[in-house]
């Protein structure tokens, strides 16, 4: 089932009911994620400009997904497209599923994970914990059709993050991650953002505080990070939404196409990011930080860190924020790996050496 036409389950109330108050109930324990102070060297911190990261590896399944996935399964209970016995099927790069699969098993229902067979072996093993099963595909451009298909065979439901992201999320508020963010700055010196900025798998993330700042009236301005080989920079920059790319190496952010879900009109920069200056980030925001960090977290704080050095050379004074989206320990044999790092042809050299004179003078320079 592709979650078109008319709900099957209908006559399921009773059982939607109920399951609609476990996802609820789960929110309900989870208290909100942490915003952290990234203390910056002091001629940057005297140009009155902050840094904060949003710790979504916090939540119950570790990474941004699970608001994400809670959403989605939400969306799919109230619309009528799942039921007692459906099975759970989704496209994922492994931390969208880990979420989902944690999800399925508090229904009670099967789940099925369609990934590319790179998938990280941590990302694979926190799925099968969560009761799921792995289906892993050697083209990642196959994964959409994949999971419509063995949806279809099972009579289950294709939970398609990728178009249904931006539209199962209330932009408006309800605690989501946009209204979490300004709550959390209320006392906060800049307690507006100049920037907010984060990666683009599915490109919900970026349409909801998107539209939220626009909603609340804010001049706040969203940067979307786009690792090497998405689609997502070329396609925003040449406003072009048929752009292609070859997928990549980042984990959760980045994609071969332009998917459904990202509304380019709510996107005031995408900037791109080499891989090696994302795996050089998070390596240093893990050290810094004191917070192991993935490498979508690296791709948003390199593009951060840009943004910051902007304001300051401009004498603009304000805050950025961007998210710690999930946990390095997900990637220690790939991230973290230096002989995995090698074998992609990366040197993260240059990149290390720009942040690690940043941290001790404040001065930002470009490989």
């Amino acid at each position: 089932m592709s979650g078109t036409g008319r709900g099957r389950h209908a006559g399921d109330r009773a059982w939607v009911h109920e399951a609609v108050r476990r996802v609820e109930a789960d929110a309900n324990r989870s208290a909100d994620t942490h915003l952290h102070v990234l203390s910056l060297p002091e001629p940057v911190r005297a140009a009155g400009i902050d840094l904060y990261l949003k710790d979504e590896s916090v939540h119950p399944t570790g990474s941004l997904k699970h608001r994400l996935a809670r959403s989605l399964v939400l969306h799919a209970l109230v619309n009528g497209w799942v039921g007692p016995t459906t099975t759970l099927v989704e496209a994922s790069s492994g931390s969208t599923a880990v979420s989902e699969a944690y999800f399925a098993r508090l229904l009670g229902l099967d789940f099925v994970a369609v990934m590319p067979a790179s998938t990280s072996a941590e990302k694979i093993a926190l799925i099968e914990f969560e009761g799921g099963r792995c289906h892993l595909v050697d083209d990642p451009g196959a994964i959409y059709e994949v999971s419509r298909r063995l949806a279809a065979e099972c009579d289950g439901h294709f939970l398609d993050q990728f178009t249904y992201a931006e539209r199962a999320t209330d932009w408006r508020g309800n605690n989501n991650i946009a209204e979490s963010i300004f709550d959390q700055l209320a006392l906060e010196r800049h307690p507006v953002p100049s920037w907010v900025v984060v990666g683009a798998g599915t490109g919900g993330t970026s349409a909801t505080i998107g539209r939220y700042v626009r909603y609340r009236r804010h001049d706040t301005r969203v940067c979307v990070a786009d690792p090497e080989g998405s689609a997502f920079h070329a396609g925003w920059h040449d406003d072009d939404p048929t752009a292609t790319g070859v997928g990549s190496r980042i984990e959760g952010i980045g994609r071969p196409r332009v998917e459904p879900s990202f509304v380019p009109g709510v996107v005031d920069d995408v900037v791109r990011v080499p891989d090696a200056a994302s795996i050089a980030a998070a390596r240093w925001c893990t050290a810094v930080l004191g917070r192991s960090a993935g490498g979508s977290t690296g791709t948003s704080l390199w593009a951060a860190l840009g943004l910051v050095e902007e304001m300051r050379r401009a004498g603009e004074q304000g805050s950025v924020v961007t998210l710690l989206c999930d946990g390095g320990e997900r990637y220690a044999g790939t991230y973290y790996d230096d002989v995995w790092v090698a074998g992609q042809g990366l040197d993260v050299a240059p990149y290390a050496a720009t942040l690690e004179r940043f941290s001790a003078t404040g001065e930002w320079r470009m490989p």
